[in-house]
């Protein structure tokens, strides 16, 4: 009888083991869940060899129906579409040879794009580089259609795609439910990385657009700031927004809990949490309106 009693101990043991390693997911958001605003050029550019690094430019130029004069882009532009386009940068940082080896007649940047000495040798080798504006807004989107089209010689096609991302970004940001309260985090868990988004994170304006509350940007003026469980704590999140390879970086949805303050949060205890893919994310292009309208289908989802 005793032997039988610590078996079925052992089984409840297990049992309840197994339970508590029960993985959780996110509501993930990937990048072929979204769609493109496009639209056709009639236009003729001015230059036929583009490489382009500048934050989603590259998708831009896509968009804009002109995928035919990219030929090189940024390792976050992870569009579907953009697949065929070579890679020039190594991670986040510009490789002169592999640039000049294209022989490209215009090379679009931004104030992101670096080394500044990968730049100058580009320059020196006779290679037209122009740097654009970031914009890390929903309502900038517009703006960066219109400069990247103007530098591309297809001003009219240019508005015309802004005229349908603003319309399309109307009809998309719908009101989520209750106005949840959502907090972005910023997850590099290979290199101890753990941030708060803030005010001019990006992931303030995409929220801000569809009725939910940052509560990371009301908290703090800054863009970011590092995770702590006080701060957690004093926010209250209903709702965790992340990078998907973030949280793949802390472990999944069972490591990001770990993580101090986490799992004392109404997001934490109810396992409330959306990843979107890196590079559609903050990419602030011609994806971002599908994005809005996902992101809101997402936190009403999380909330029921």
């Amino acid at each position: 009888m005793r032997v039988k009693g610590i078996a079925v101990a052992l089984v409840t043991l297990y049992a309840l083991s197994g339970c508590a390693q029960k993985q959780v997911d996110a509501l993930d958001i990937s990048a072929t869940a979204v769609t493109s605003s496009r639209v056709e050029s009639r236009e003729v550019p001015q230059y036929s060899k583009v490489i382009a690094l500048a934050n989603g430019s590259a998708e831009i130029i896509d968009s804009l129906g002109l995928k035919s004069i990219l030929i090189g882009r940024d390792i976050a532009s992870t569009e579907p579409a953009l697949e065929s386009i070579p890679v020039v940068t190594s991670g986040h940082q510009v490789v002169p040879e592999k640039i000049i080896a294209l022989e490209p007649d215009l090379v679009i940047i931004d104030s992101s794009v670096g080394p500044s000495q990968a730049v100058a040798t580009l320059q020196s080798a006779g290679i037209k580089v122009v740097q654009i504006e970031e914009v890390w807004t929903v309502a900038g989107i517009s703006k960066k259609v219109v400069e990247v089209a103007s530098l591309l010689g297809v001003t009219a096609t240019g508005r015309k795609l802004a005229t349908l991302i603003d319309s399309t970004i109307d009809s998309a940001s719908q009101k989520v439910m209750g106005s949840p309260r959502v907090l972005f985090l910023y997850l590099r868990g290979g290199n101890s990385i753990y941030l708060v988004g803030g005010a001019g994170s990006g992931a303030d304006s995409l929220l801000q657009s569809i009725g939910a509350i940052d509560v990371g940007a009301s908290a703090d003026s800054q863009a970011f700031t590092p995770l702590t469980a006080e701060s957690l704590l004093a926010m209250k999140p209903d709702v965790i927004l992340v990078m998907t390879k973030g949280l793949a970086s802390v472990g999944g949805v069972n490591g990001l809990i770990e993580l101090p303050g986490v799992a004392q949060t109404p997001a934490g205890k109810n396992s409330r949490i959306i990843s979107v893919d890196d590079s559609l994310l903050l990419s602030f292009g011609a994806r971002t309106p599908s994005l809005l309208t996902k992101l809101a289908d997402a936190l009403n989802e999380v909330q029921k």
